[in-house]
């Protein structure tokens, strides 16, 4: 089991492993792989399967995908994090796509299971084409941290996907999303667990920017409580020299005879009458944090859709469950934060994919 204490010599013989896509800068070698031409470390075709042998930490990966024939490559990461969407090569072009890994133990959900040590990789879709990778350290990457429950995190088994999960694609090398969504967490518990918020806040530094998405597991939390954890959360965060953005929760798909979402159950009204997505609503203008209004934004797509047609974002066919997205859903979802962290200027535009 590796850890976060390895020696830089110990980091440097792993990271040998990895295939260049030119001379070597930082300890890559640009040796061939053997056998079927995919990259050292790397095994398969459709998909490429790749892990190295390296510490929790955050790393760069740069891709050159493409070849003879023509190509559509997605890339994931780790517990199924979607890092590059389906990306055409015509046939004899190539192109270079750069992303960061955010690599911790365990590897997807804080309280799950640990996963497999070291960085996976797994370039698949309808034709993937990897003809050259080089993975090397980005310890000072600036990192967008995602608080959160179940909808958010990122999920270890199909058809269960969080929007958190899908939210990589969007964004260039250069930030690492560091996904700390956990399933079943309310506002108290996630900061209870020695897992959650205690292990989270050491790790920000000035500058990152933390996403906080809790309200599905409030089932009967009170008004005051509810604020107060949230509070809790902004003046730690910030004491830490990063930025808190509220996050209100994704709709539930429970509809009204006339079509529209359920002003209870879907919009997070909770057992006690407490509306929260409201109160997040109300503590960003108090506190002056940025607000991700995610429920009207999910309401809203949800609405359009209608009853038969919004099923689709939802495991509603598969699983007879309204509350958690399938991977349309939370690409639809992830790509709706995006575009509320560019509009605000939450993050360098440069960082948007």
């Amino acid at each position: 089991m590796l850890t976060a204490r390895r020696t830089a010599p110990a980091l440097l013989t792993a990271l040998a492993a990895v295939t260049a896509l030119a001379a070597p800068a930082v300890a890559v070698s640009s040796a061939p792989a053997s056998g079927a031409g995919a990259p050292a470390g790397c095994t398969g075709s459709a998909p490429v399967v790749c892990h190295f042998d390296v510490a929790p930490g955050t790393y760069r990966v740069t891709a050159r995908i493409g070849g003879a024939a023509e190509g559509r490559t997605t890339v994931t990461a780790e517990t199924r994090r979607t890092v590059l969407g389906e990306t055409p090569t015509a046939a004899g072009r190539q192109v270079i796509r750069s992303f960061t890994v955010d690599v911790r133990e365990p590897e997807g959900e804080p309280t799950g299971a640990s996963g497999s040590p070291g960085l996976d990789l797994a370039f698949g879709g309808p034709a993937p084409l990897l003809a050259g990778l080089r993975v090397t350290p980005a310890a000072r990457t600036p990192q967008l941290f995602l608080i959160g429950d179940s909808t958010v995190c990122d999920q270890l088994g199909s058809p269960y996907t969080g929007w958190g999960q899908e939210l990589p694609q969007y964004l260039r090398a250069g930030i690492s999303v560091s996904n700390h969504a956990d399933s079943g967490e309310s506002s108290q518990t996630y900061l209870d667990q020695p897992q959650l918020f205690p292990a989270v806040r050491p790790l920000i530094r000035r500058g990152d920017t933390v996403l906080i998405q809790l309200a599905h597991n409030d089932k009967q939390t009170t008004e005051a409580d509810y604020r107060a954890n949230l509070t809790t959360m902004i003046d730690a965060i910030r004491a830490e020299g990063g930025r808190p953005v509220l996050v209100t929760p994704i709709v539930r798909r429970w509809f009204n005879t006339d079509g529209t979402l359920d002003n209870g159950t879907a919009l997070l009204v909770n057992g006690l009458g407490v509306d929260l997505p409201q109160q997040i609503r109300l503590l960003a203008a108090e506190h002056g944090v940025p607000l991700v209004d995610l429920t009207a934004l999910t309401r809203r797509r949800v609405e359009e859709l209608g009853p038969d047609a919004s099923k689709a974002l939802y495991l509603t066919d598969e699983k007879r469950d309204n509350t958690h997205t399938s991977e349309r859903g939370a690409t639809e979802y992830a790509a709706m934060v995006r575009d509320a962290l560019r509009e605000q200027h939450l993050l360098p535009g440069r960082l948007f994919r």
